[in-house]
Parts: C-alpha cells; sequence; structure tokens
C-alpha cells in the first residue's frame, strides 16, 4: 500500500481528487499545512474503527418508574419511561455533548481526551449509536 503526502496545502488542494481516492481505498494520506500535518481519511473507516476501540461502557438502570442511562466518566445521562426511550434520550444527550465539546469544552482538561467519542457521536446516525450504546455490532 502506497502512502501519499503533499508537503503544501496548496499541492494537496491541486491533488484533492487523488487525496480522496486514496483514503477511500484505505491508503494513507496526509497533507502538511505550516507545522501541522492532517491525515484524510475515509468517514465510514474512521467510524468503524472507533466504535471497535471506544466501546460506550454505558450503564442501563431499571428504576421503579422507567430506565436510566448513563456513562461513567461523561457528563451525559438520559432517563426514559421504557428502555428504548431512555436509548433514544441518551442519543440526545450526546449529540449535544458533542455540540458543546466542539463549541467550548475541547480545550477543557477534562474533557480534551474525549475527542474519539465526539468524532464518533458526529460520524454516527442514530442507528449506529443505539448499536453502540447497547454493546451491539458497530
Amino acid at each position: 500500500m502506497t502512502t501519499l503526502h503533499y508537503d503544501t496545502y496548496t499541492e494537496a488542494r491541486a491533488h484533492l481528487k487523488d487525496l480522496l481516492d486514496a483514503a477511500e481505498r484505505g491508503q494513507t494520506a496526509t497533507l502538511r499545512r505550516d507545522a501541522v500535518r492532517a491525515a484524510v481519511v475515509d468517514a465510514e473507516r474512521l467510524r468503524n474503527f472507533l466504535a471497535t476501540v471506544t466501546p460506550s461502557r454505558a450503564e442501563v438502570v431499571s428504576e421503579d418508574d422507567g430506565w436510566s442511562v448513563f456513562i461513567p466518566g461523561l457528563p451525559v445521562a438520559a432517563d426514559g419511561a421504557d428502555f428504548n426511550t431512555a436509548i433514544n434520550e441518551m442519543i440526545d444527550a450526546l449529540r449535544e455533548y458533542a455540540e458543546d465539546w466542539q463549541d467550548h469544552l475541547l480545550d477543557a482538561p477534562n474533557h480534551r481526551d474525549n475527542w474519539g467519542l465526539v468524532q464518533l457521536i458526529a460520524l454516527s446516525d442514530d442507528d449506529e449509536l443505539r448499536r453502540w450504546l447497547t454493546g451491539q455490532a458497530a
């Protein structure tokens, strides 16, 4: 497998199709802008990888009046009258957390390491997040 790299933004822009084609094939595709090297990756491949290496660790608790879902270590929780409602509420809560992270939490010391989780949330549709939360196939 060949690595594709462009040392300048201008060079990468001139070869954008090649970068995107390489990413789609799963090849390493990078570009440099000043001192920063960026990778171009296929979003579905990245989502599948993140879902595999980032277990949800979601805990679901049945209570007298419904269900609660939370992920230890994250400021995210949800409740619902039934299991499916609680999971749907958790999906909404995760999306809100990802928006907050993008907006202002990404540099907070106690949130910056959640980059992978935020990418997983952003790259997943609701059904994919539901399967991830409930431990089903990524």
